[in-house]
């Protein structure tokens, strides 16, 4: 029986996307990852988490493994309402949902939003995963480009004139990661960010705002689109995947309770109580303010070693931005389609990710590629990115 025939229709069209994770380079053993977004082990708190796992079972026994719970899921939910509320973001407990990571939270809103008539603006480039999400619902996503200043919403000002002009369907949100974004580390501006709100008011669309990043700033701290919202346009999606541990799976969804109420009638997996009540008890233990202030002294010091090895082992037409925050840089490589250098890199012990996964049309980022600081230590950091200078130089040499 060729069971595919009984596929919804949404789904078919799904299917004919490229598969999900494709972007992910398969590693070997050995090689320097400078293309995982990971947090670096060493900060990762485990002997914490450990102990919060042995004294929530001490205290709770079975609970935690039930359905129900434990308490300790409704406590965490008040701790990152509180988190919120020192980030400037006033969050009700009926504005507030925790999900399985922030991809979970995206393919709940896109699945709240979306239909396969559905129009999305995104940044280009933008993060892959969200752009495979997407995909999972509507063909029609319109590209913005970023530049060091972020999303341009001159440009978005430009696109929804013309479809309001001209009849065409207007976006039901853009999704934006307005601080140290994903791939380029870009941060948007206050007068973007302004810009965008008052545009998404005057149009009638939502902001989907990622911040994944934009708790480990390196100079200073940037406020959350969610911060300046005084219309309820924004729809901030939080993560505690790069500040903890991402195998947790702890993120979740702050908008109105109109939101919160429709993403949860689709959010059918009960929760996760075990991983909820242990980061629960984690956060309950910790003072969560120098945890993170202690991961911005570990990353900007890891940043600095990746920019000076850059400095240092780069062919001269390569050039990259410089992040204040966050976790990537984004590289330019003239003339060079990183995709087909990848082989050669892996082969010569690093990895990277080439840009035309974070492209809506791959051609738009063959010449670019994004390297992670987060989770290599210092000395891998500069051997990953001499090798890598000596693969782009022997190419540069052959042609």
């Amino acid at each position: 029986m060729n069971t595919s025939l009984l596929f919804s229709t949404s789904t078919k069209l799904a299917l004919k996307n490229d598969p999900p994770g494709e972007w992910m380079p398969n590693v070997p053993d050995g090689a320097i990852r400078l293309s995982s977004g990971f947090p670096y082990p060493l900060v990762v708190p485990v002997a914490e988490l450990q102990s919060a796992v042995n004294r929530l079972v001490e205290k709770e026994w079975d609970l935690p493994l039930h359905y129900v719970g434990s308490e300790k899921s409704d406590l965490l939910q008040q701790q990152l309402q509180v988190r919120s509320a020192v980030r400037g973001m006033k969050v009700a407990s009926s504005e507030l949902l925790v999900t399985s990571g922030a991809c979970q939270a995206l393919d709940l809103l896109a699945r709240v939003f979306l239909d396969e008539h559905s129009v999305v603006i995104v940044e280009s480039p933008t993060y892959m995963e969200a752009l495979e999400i997407f995909r999972n619902y509507t063909s029609h996503i319109i590209s913005i480009p970023v530049d060091e200043d972020g999303i341009q919403t001159d440009l978005i000002e430009e696109v929804l004139r013309e479809r309001m002009t001209t009849g065409l369907a207007m976006p039901k949100f853009v999704y934006t990661i307005p601080t140290f974004q994903n791939p380029t580390g870009t941060t948007m501006s206050m007068e973007r960010r302004v810009s965008l709100l008052e545009l998404a008011k005057r149009f009638g669309f939502i902001v989907v705002e990622d911040d994944a990043y934009g708790e480990l700033f390196f100079e200073e701290a940037f406020p959350t689109l969610k911060s300046l919202d005084e219309d309820g346009v924004v729809v901030y999606v939080g993560s505690l995947s790069k500040l903890v541990a991402p195998g947790l799976r702890i993120g979740w969804i702050a908008a109105s309770e109109e939101i919160v109420s429709a993403a949860y009638w689709f959010k059918k997996d009960l929760d996760h109580p075990f991983a909820q009540a242990v980061m629960a008890t984690y956060l309950e233990e910790v003072d969560f303010g120098d945890h993170v202030v202690r991961l911005r002294d570990v990353y900007a010091r890891k940043l600095d070693v990746m920019l000076e090895a850059l400095a240092e082992w780069m062919p001269d037409s390569v050039t990259w931005g410089v992040p204040s925050g966050g976790y990537f840089v984004w590289v330019r490589v003239p003339g060079v389609d990183t995709a087909g250098v990848l082989k050669a890199a892996l082969e010569a012990g690093v990895s990277f990710i080439p840009g035309k996964y974070f492209y809506l049309d791959g051609e738009d980022g063959r010449e670019y590629l994004r390297l992670s600081f987060s989770y290599m230590s210092e000395a891998k950091i500069v051997e990953g990115v001499r090798l890598l200078g000596d693969v782009l130089g022997l190419l540069q040499i052959t042609e």
